[in-house]
């Protein structure tokens, strides 16, 4: 599907973001610019207290509020159908409903298959595609009380290496249940997207994750790339970009 117009992608004042997997990374990045651009953001994840990776989902909200935006800190274990359900709850309540979903949260691993463990594949399958699912489901009836609104599950351009690993099938499975809602959503006016950076985006969850992966400065993207492509993304209702698996420089370049 080719890309609209800017002029049709809809203003973000005002709306409602649950954005999982916000307290850093490419989740933060993209909490801090969909406030800035209007959105009042729930910041959602495990991340209550400082851990052995930076960020919190406090220290993101306190950013967005002290910049002038609107950002409430959620508790959020997206593993958990109870966490999800209440960090849902917390949201609309406080701000009365919910416009668009980023489904961010992840684990990584890129060990192959015959030195990964059933613990470390069935870690990845549960964050990175029952997560998706959960987030996914508990916002829907949400976005639909609003009219329409956008879902966008983060995923990585792996999925089209060859090999296999726990990572990239678990982000291949989210963008399949993705592909497939998003026709099911159609008339409810919700647009239902994955978004994967173009290059690499060296987080701290690449850097603990990566296997020692040397990536060369040319394959570097800059977690802003996918912000601009994340806000393009939540402007769109059904009649935009839906039903597509977006790279991040070529869609918002």
């Amino acid at each position: 599907m080719s890309v609209p117009e800017p002029a049709s992608t809809h203003s973000l004042e005002r709306k409602v973001a649950f954005v999982a997997g916000a307290s850093r990374g490419i989740g933060a990045t993209i909490a801090r610019a969909l406030a800035a651009e209007g959105s009042a953001v729930a910041v959602a994840a495990r991340s209550e207290q400082p851990g052995k990776l930076p960020g919190t989902i406090g220290s993101v909200a306190a950013e967005i509020t002290e910049a002038g935006g609107r950002a409430l800190a959620v508790p959020c274990d997206v593993t958990s159908e109870g966490s999800v359900n209440d960090a849902v709850a917390a949201t609309v309540s406080e701000f009365g409903g919910i416009d668009i979903l980023v489904a961010n949260a992840g684990v990584l691993w890129l060990g192959p298959v015959e030195t990964t463990s059933l613990k470390r594949w069935q870690l990845c399958l549960d964050v990175n595609l029952t997560g998706v699912f959960l987030v996914t489901k508990a916002v829907i009836p949400h976005v639909r009380a609003r009219g329409g609104g956008s879902l966008i599950a983060i995923t990585t351009t792996g999925v089209d290496m060859p090999g296999a690993n726990a990572y990239w099938v678990s982000k291949a499975a989210a963008e399949r249940l993705y592909l497939g809602l998003a026709a099911d959503l159609r008339g409810d006016n919700i647009a239902v997207n994955c978004l994967s950076p173009s290059r690499v985006v060296l987080t701290e969850g690449w850097q603990a994750g990566g296997a020692g992966m040397q990536i060369p400065p040319e394959m570097v993207e800059p977690p802003e790339a996918m912000a601009r492509a994340a806000v393009l993304l939540a402007g769109q209702d059904a009649d935009g970009i839906t039903g597509t698996v977006q790279r991040s420089e070529e869609l918002a370049l």
